[in-house]
């Protein structure tokens, strides 16, 4: 029977571990577990009911933290933060028009997590997680094209499809299971086993074509809502039909495997035109979106970080002393030199690095958001090259961005100056608790600081923000320790009783996370 995901945006099938992940977001029930693991898997559902939006919470939980372990996951603080200022506008609109109820947003995670996969994919998790893999990033020629996918599949959550197709799944089992038990019963009357073989896979049939309609229903729905979130969200409409219309064209390629997303998300004739008709566009009408320097670049950041090879980020940095470079648009060459500059520092080539970062200035000299990224670029390339105090000169310590922030305090922690910038990443991890990298760094700059024990505490932090309940516990456990050996005069370091409760505080906290994580069933 097909393995057929919910709400992804998939290009080729998932990774085997990732495969795995997705377990509870199938539309065709997993025949080969019992009853009861299947019933483990959605915990809290009543009678038939929706799953409640804490049961909901805590399974997308269970999900994330794995995606969290994923090799592929990465938290880049420049394509976070750009991701970040979509997302946000389309969470403020979702809660202006009531899409997003109090509850939901009070309950729910509604976290963005970045993978480097190439494939074109996004996919709603349950809780409030959405998935989103560079490749898409790379593919979209503008923040209204990448807008319309997060918008589809914000939707997706505020509209409690996952909840809403696993209590349809759940109904239907018995069905299902009624199917399978007169398929044994005519094998075992029928001399042709293939008899009762046909009745089991006639009932899995029509169950599986029971779900698809119904996630066709909540494709549409998530059509409408979702566009409707969008241009709330003051995102142009031309951004969805040009969105759209990549996708209708690339379906024509989905033979080949190239285009997963395509299979869970029917571009059928009836959506095609169903989106046309709100756009208020002619079929056939000029939808495209001006590409725009910064945007250009981002997709030229997805690209490169989603680790195309070797040869490929040679062609890149060769691609920008091409004839055809010249003879491209300003957007276009300034997204070039960007992909060039950082495809050579990725080879460790600095030299030519530097030359790609200082001809990509130039070029975005007029454009401040485009700009902005290339003084980023710029301090990375030097940081990578072991010259933190010309990264230092590049950056601006009081900055409250997060990339900047974050650059700035690599550089303080190799120059050996850390002191500055503990004060500005103790106030946003304040403000940010989930903020793991974050914490990762204020970590590191405790540990420049020769203060241990709160460079202990804020590895725990980190640990707690990836949903490592128990990695958190061990790094918490540690700082006591730490401190115990402080009381006996071993430590060398007089105790901050401050600091002392508030870890104790933490490790209990913890503690008990680590006992419900433990109680809860484990994905199949």
């Amino acid at each position: 029977m097909p393995r057929l995901t919910l709400f992804s945006l998939s290009i080729r099938p998932p990774k085997p571990r990732l495969r795995a992940l997705c377990a509870a977001l199938l539309i065709a029930p997993q025949l080969a577990l019992p009853p009861l693991a299947q019933a483990q898997l959605l915990p809290g559902m009543g009678d038939g009911g929706e799953m409640t939006a804490s049961a909901e919470r805590r399974l997308g939980d269970q999900i994330a933290r794995e995606l969290y372990r994923d090799p592929d996951y990465i938290d880049d603080p420049v394509l976070v933060e750009y991701v970040q200022d979509i997302w946000q506008r389309l969470l403020a609109a979702a809660r202006t028009r009531g899409d997003l109820t109090p509850e939901l947003d009070e309950r729910f995670a509604w976290t963005v997590l970045l993978g480097r996969d190439r494939s074109i994919n996004a996919f709603a998790l349950p809780g409030g997680y959405l998935g989103l893999h560079l490749g898409l990033i790379s593919a979209t020629g503008s923040r209204d094209e990448l807008a319309t996918v997060l918008g589809h599949e914000l939707s997706h959550v505020t509209q409690r499809h996952i909840s809403r197709i696993m209590a349809k799944q759940s109904r239907q089992m018995p069905l299902l299971l009624a199917g399978m038990i007169l398929g044994m019963i005519a094998a075992g009357k029928s001399r042709n086993p293939d008899a009762g073989q046909a009745v089991m896979m006639g009932s899995q049939a029509a169950f599986v074509q029971s779900q698809l309609g119904f996630s066709r229903d909540m494709e549409r729905e998530a059509d409408r809502v979702g566009f409707g979130v969008m241009t709330q969200a003051g995102f142009a409409p031309q951004g969805a039909a040009a969105m759209f219309e990549k996708l209708q064209y690339a379906s024509r390629l989905n033979d080949n495997g190239s285009y997963p997303y395509l299979r869970s998300h029917p571009l059928n004739s009836e959506r095609i035109s169903d989106m046309q008709g709100r756009f208020q566009f002619k079929p056939g009408a000029e939808h495209t979106m001006p590409l725009v320097m910064d945007h250009a670049m981002i997709a030229a950041r997805a690209r490169v970080l989603s680790r195309p090879g070797v040869d490929v980020l040679r062609l890149w940095v060769n691609a920008a002393g091409a004839g055809e470079f010249t003879r491209s648009a300003p957007a276009q060459q300034a997204g070039a030199l960007y992909a060039a500059a950082l495809s050579a520092n990725e080879l460790r080539d600095f030299k030519a690095a530097r030359a790609l970062a200082q001809r990509l200035v130039a070029r975005t000299s007029e454009d401040a958001a485009a700009s902005r990224l290339a003084r980023l670029l710029s301090a990375e390339i030097e940081l990578a090259a072991n010259d933190a105090p010309k990264a230092a000169a590049l950056l601006d310590a009081k900055a409250e961005d997060r990339p900047e922030m974050l650059l700035a305090a690599q550089a303080a922690v190799a120059t050996r100056n850390a002191a500055p910038m503990v004060a500005p990443l103790r106030d946003w991890v304040a403000q940010h608790p989930r903020d793991a990298t974050a914490w990762r760094t204020l970590a590191n700059l405790y540990g420049a600081q020769n203060d241990t024990l709160r460079a202990v505490r804020a590895d725990a932090e980190a640990n707690v923000a990836v949903l490592d309940y128990a990695g958190a516990r061990d790094r918490f456990k540690a700082a006591q320790e730490l401190m115990r050996k402080s009381a006996d005069g071993q430590g060398g370091v007089p105790i901050d009783h401050y600091e002392a409760s508030i870890i104790d505080t933490r490790a209990r906290a913890v503690e008990v996370l680590v006992k419900e994580q433990a109680a809860e069933p484990p994905l199949k």
